[in-house]
């Protein structure tokens, strides 16, 4: 007889972790980009896209946030995409955070703390990335579009170019601002992630194979 009771006892603080290192990383995430948006040197493409919204409509950046999340996420259904506990809240705290700490402050107006902002958001951003993906439980709408679209047969570096250049060109069309901080972050996000998203990983044991699944050489699925 199995001792169910001992394996869920043994998940349960793994799955806290989990949740913790979720929502703590998609707050931070949120706080990061806001600071990248008090800087007013340059935002990351989405935020371009954000931002560019907010000043046309009237509409907080952080709700934008929001909303783009929601309209891509239906961009999942035809890539038959499955969103998981992290795509949804990411939907929905980044956002909140972001009109909140908005809210809350305005951009300095030295140079010097403005680079500070800049610099300390694309780091933190850098680490907030590693943690709610870390957490493994989905990844957020924009980078599930990406990977649903590379699954289909495209390269995921083309894809990614191509969805970031267009949401960078239409949001500096509608007003956002592009500038030394857009670049920084493009050239800094990438290696932030290398190094903090196995940094954050959470290792999910592996289920026993049954004797039917390992005759026919079948590996076994990993729990949550």
């Amino acid at each position: 007889m199995q001792d169910h009771g001992r394996v869920s006892f043994a998940a349960t603080p793994r799955l806290a972790r989990r949740l913790v290192q979720l929502y703590a990383g998609l707050v931070l995430y949120g706080f990061s980009a806001a600071l990248i948006l008090l800087s007013a040197l340059g935002n990351d493409p989405w935020d371009v896209l954000h931002q560019g919204l907010a000043r046309q409509t009237g509409i907080g950046t952080g709700i934008w946030v929001c909303l783009v999340g929601v309209l891509v996420l239906l961009l999942w259904v035809p890539l038959r995409q499955r969103p998981g506990l992290g795509t949804l809240s990411n939907v929905i705290v980044v956002g909140l955070v972001v009109e909140l700490c908005l809210a809350l402050w305005t951009t300095p107006g030295g140079t010097a703390a403005r680079t500070g902002l800049l610099v300390s958001g694309i780091v933190l951003n850098g680490v907030a990335t590693g943690m709610y993906i870390g957490a493994r439980f989905g990844p957020g709408p924009r980078d599930g579009l990406m990977t649903g679209l590379a699954a289909r047969g495209a390269s995921l570096r083309v894809v990614r170019t191509g969805i970031e250049m267009t949401v960078l060109a239409l949001g500096a069309l509608l007003g956002g601002t592009v500038g030394l901080g857009t670049l920084a972050y493009a050239l800094s996000i990438g290696p932030l992630a290398h190094v903090f998203v196995p940094a954050f990983t959470v290792d999910l044991p592996e289920r026993r194979p049954t004797p039917d699944e390992s005759a026919a050489g079948t590996p076994a699925v990993a729990t949550a």
